[in-house]
């Protein structure tokens, strides 16, 4: 919700600024292109993403879960747009926080999300909750509505302009109108939000955890390998500890927020089933449900150890079609690659298959 538009917006109709906060909580209009799919679609590329934004992820994710027509990345790409992922801006009309919420807005969407006690337009996972909210009310409005353009570009004009300016133009307001603004802002985001949708190359594997955790690993692509970065909530900085994380003779693993090879795999596949931290305690977990060479199916664990399962050095999820998505090494990114190229042939331990 740009402050200049909204402004504008009350000005043109001779209401209240402050008012304008109960006209939105009246909206109603939409939220996602073909091109974006929905909220179990693709998810985040996060190396696509600015870092400040990459510690929001989560909340993305879980936000868009609220209607079908969301995205992680149309949610993602719209706070970058609304605030740089700033969660203390003030806009000069008092529009506050990640997703420029107005006082009177937010009463009316805001829920105590993060379980802080308190709901504000502050804390970044009730603001990314309510513009969730608020953005399926606007979806709803936009798919009944009948005017021309997609519920995505609608929702987002809403958001962005308010929905009785939707309503006057019968879609989005034309690049003519408010020096192009808001037509400006509905065509930025979605295409911000196609550039972070996670991962083209993982399609085709089907349904259940083993296939989900793909996916989930997926949206992790290009971000950078650091020794001991990463846990369930997400990538993090990592550490050295006197042989590993370093790089040119500094230890970059602590400066870096990435992942090692076994945070990713626990990562991708916390939500169904909780791994523990390193390779070689993965592979003791789920040793007992062995996989061979020619019965991989997607998530599956792959091992390699210099010296029997008892040092264990690498973990990769199989992604299908020969492929590994793993955190090879320091220096290296998360990255799909072949089975047979990725890692030495002759340390290749097995597989196993967690959740079976």
């Amino acid at each position: 919700m740009k402050a200049g538009f909204l402004a504008a917006a009350a000005a043109a109709a001779a209401v209240p600024l402050a008012a304008i906060g109960l006209i939105l909580a009246a909206a109603g209009a939409g939220a996602s292109g073909p091109s974006l799919g929905g909220a179990g679609g693709a998810g985040l590329k996060l190396a696509a993403m600015p870092e400040s934004g990459r510690m929001y992820a989560s909340w993305y994710t879980k936000s868009a879960r609220q209607c079908p027509q969301l995205t992680p990345a149309l949610l993602a790409a719209q706070d970058y747009h609304e605030s740089n992922f700033d969660p203390t801006i003030v806009s000069p009309a008092g529009a506050v926080g990640i997703a420029q919420f107005l006082p009177g807005t937010f009463q009316t969407w805001g829920e105590d999300s993060d379980g802080n006690g308190i709901a504000r337009p502050t804390d970044p996972g009730d603001a990314i909750m309510a513009q969730g909210k608020f953005m399926c009310d606007l979806i709803a409005r936009a798919e009944k509505s009948g005017y021309s353009g997609t519920p995505i570009e609608l929702a987002l004009a809403g958001y962005n302009a308010g929905w009785g300016n939707v309503i006057k133009f019968h879609g989005v307001p034309p690049a003519s109108w408010a020096g192009s603004e808001t037509y400006t802002y509905v065509h930025e985001i979605i295409e911000t939000a196609q550039k972070w949708s996670a991962a083209a190359g993982i399609s085709g594997l089907g349904t259940g955890s083993g296939p989900d955790a793909v996916r989930r690993a997926a949206t992790q692509l290009g971000l950078p390998y650091s020794w001991g970065g990463g846990s369930p909530e997400g990538p993090g900085r990592g550490f050295c500890d006197g042989t590993n994380g370093y790089s040119g003779g500094s230890c970059s693993a602590s400066v870096t927020v990435g992942w090692d090879c076994s945070s990713l795999t626990q990562y991708a596949w916390w939500p169904s089933l909780k791994l523990p931290r390193t390779a070689a305690d993965q592979y003791a977990a789920t040793a007992s449900r062995p996989v061979t060479r020619d019965a991989l199916q997607p998530g599956d664990l792959l091992f390699w150890s210099k010296g029997g399962p008892g040092a264990i050095y690498h973990v990769a999820l199989y992604a299908g079609n020969g492929q590994i998505l793993s955190a090879p090494r320091t220096g290296k990114n998360v990255e799909l690659a072949d089975m047979d190229k990725a890692m030495p042939s002759s340390e290749y331990v097995g597989a196993t298959r967690p959740g079976s």
